[in-house]
C-alpha cells in the first residue's frame, strides 16, 4: 500500500535490481539530483522541477512538506556572513537554489520506492518501466590536457604569505585551493559519473544537472545530516593516498592517524563547526561523537570527526545550515578571517566547488555533502574544471600541501579514466 508523507505519496517498485544507477531516460531531463549515503545504504533520485525558490520552504514549521533538493554555491557565504568576494562567480550559477522535483527515485537498502505527490502519481509510474535501462558505458578517451589557474611557484608565494598571517596569529587554519580546467567537449558526463562512482566508490556521491552544466561529484565529505531536530556534522581534513600493497596502505593510514598536523587542522575544523552548531542549538546538546577517525577509500585515506547538536525549538534544519555554512573544512579559523584571506589569495571563484548538494524531504531527513573532488562541466562551452585544495597551518609544508592538492586531482581523473 502507498505511504503518504505530508504532500506526497510513497509506493514500492520492482526494478530488478537494488543497485542505484542512472537511467538513460535522464539525458532528456534539464533539472535531477543523484545523491548517495552509503553510510545509511540509501540512494536518491530527484527528476524534473515543479518549482523553485532560493531555499527550502520550512514555512510551516521543521517539518517540510515537498521533497526538497538543490544547491549551495561558495558564493552564499555573501547572504550568510556579508563576504562579497573580488571574483565574479559563474554566470548563470545561483548562489541557493532548490527545486520542488517532479519525482523521486529512493534506493534502501535492497528495495526502490517511487515518490510523487498525489496527483502526479500516475504519471510517475509511467517512467517506472523507464529505469530498467541505465546508461551505456562509454569509454572516456584520451585524457585532455589541464591548465592549472594558478601555477606551482604562485602557489608557493600565496601558502608563503597566507603561512605569515598564521605566524602572526590573525588565523590558525586556512583552506587554499586551486582550480584545473581543460576543453573536453567528447565528455559524456552521464557515463563519466558512472564510471567515477565505479571508480571512487564515494560514500556522498552526487550527479547533478542545471542546464546544460554539470557536477560530477565523488565527495567523500558530508557537511550536515538531519534527522527531525538532530543535527550531525562530520568534517574531514587530513589526506593519504592508497598504498601499492597491503603492508604499504597499512603503513599510510597508521602515518595519517597519529600524524600530529593533520590531527590539527582536523581538531580546528571540528571547533569551527561545534561553534557554528551551537548557535542554533539546544543548550548542552553539542556532542563530539568521533574525534579524528580514519576512513578508507579506493583512493584515498580520509580523517574524519563527528559532532552532533540538537535544534533550537522554533526554528527548522535549514536555520541550522545557514549558521554553519562555508563548511569549516573547506575555510579556516577563525571562519570570517579565513574566508577574507581566501578570497585575497585565490585565483577565481570557487562557484559550486566548496559548496553542497543536498536534499530535505517530508520525512524530516536531510542530507548536504561538501562538493569537493568534482568535477564541473559547461557542455555549452565545452570545458571542465576541477579544483582542490588543502589546510595550512603553522606546522605545514608548502611543498606537501601543493602535493596533496595534486594527489585529489588524481584521484578523481583516475577513477573516471580506468574504473
Amino acid at each position: 500500500m502507498p505511504v503518504r508523507y505530508l504532500g506526497t505519496v510513497r509506493k514500492s517498485i520492482t526494478l530488478g535490481h537494488g543497485i542505484p544507477f542512472i537511467p538513460e531516460f535522464l539525458r532528456d531531463e534539464e533539472h535531477f539530483l543523484f545523491r548517495r549515503m552509503a553510510d545509511r545504504d540509501r540512494a536518491l533520485l530527484f527528476i524534473g522541477s515543479v518549482s523553485d525558490r532560493d531555499a527550502p520552504d520550512f514555512s510551516e514549521g521543521p517539518m517540510i512538506k515537498d521533497w526538497t533538493y538543490g544547491h549551495l554555491a561558495y558564493e552564499w557565504k555573501e547572504h550568510t556572513h556579508g563576504q562579497v568576494s573580488r571574483h565574479v562567480g559563474p554566470q548563470h550559477l545561483e548562489p541557493s537554489q532548490w527545486r520542488v522535483p517532479q519525482w523521486v527515485i529512493e534506493w534502501q537498502g535492497g528495495e526502490a520506492f517511487l515518490h510523487a505527490r498525489e496527483q502526479d502519481l500516475q504519471a510517475a509510474e509511467a517512467i517506472v518501466p523507464l529505469l530498467a535501462h541505465g546508461v551505456q558505458d562509454k569509454a572516456v578517451g584520451p585524457m585532455p590536457g589541464w591548465t592549472c589557474s594558478t601555477t606551482r611557484e604562485r602557489y608557493l608565494e600565496q601558502a608563503h604569505k597566507l603561512l605569515r598571517h598564521i605566524h602572526r596569529g590573525d588565523i590558525y587554519e586556512v583552506n587554499y585551493c586551486t582550480e584545473r580546467h581543460a576543453a573536453w567537449p567528447e565528455l559524456d558526463p552521464y557515463s563519466g559519473f558512472m564510471r567515477l562512482l565505479k571508480g571512487a566508490d564515494a560514500p556522498f556521491a552526487a550527479f547533478y544537472r542545471l542546464g546544460e552544466r554539470f557536477a560530477i561529484c565523488a565527495s567523500p565529505e558530508r557537511f550536515l545530516y538531519f534527522v527531525g531536530d538532530r543535527c550531525t556534522g562530520e568534517p574531514m581534513k587530513g589526506t593519504r593516498r592508497r598504498g601499492a600493497n597491503v603492508e604499504e596502505d597499512a603503513r599510510l593510514c597508521n602515518e595519517l592517524a597519529i600524524d600530529a598536523k593533520e590531527r590539527s587542522e582536523n581538531i580546528m575544523a571540528l571547533d569551527v563547526m561545534r561553534n557554528d552548531l551551537s548557535r542554533m542549538a539546544r543548550s548542552g546538546s553539542v556532542v563530539v561523537e568521533g574525534l579524528c577517525e580514519v576512513r578508507s577509500y579506493p583512493r584515498v585515506h580520509q580523517m574524519v570527526s563527528t559532532v552532533a547538536a540538537r535544534i533550537r525549538p522554533g526554528h527548522a534544519p535549514f536555520d541550522m545550515v545557514r549558521v554553519a555554512f562555508p563548511m569549516a573544512s573547506m575555510t579556516g579559523a577563525p571562519k570570517i578571517s579565513a574566508m577574507k584571506l581566501i578570497d585575497e589569495a585565490e585565483d577565481q571563484a570557487r562557484g559550486l566547488y566548496s559548496g553542497s548538494l543536498g536534499f530535505f524531504a517530508p520525512d524530516g531527513t536531510g542530507d548536504l555533502n561538501v562538493v569537493i573532488r568534482t568535477l564541473l562541466f559547461n557542455r555549452t562551452t565545452g570545458i571542465a574544471s576541477l579544483s582542490t585544495g588543502s589546510a595550512l597551518t603553522a606546522q605545514c609544508d608548502p611543498e606537501q600541501e601543493w602535493e596533496e592538492c595534486e594527489v585529489k586531482a588524481r584521484s578523481v581523473l583516475e577513477a573516471l579514466a580506468h574504473a
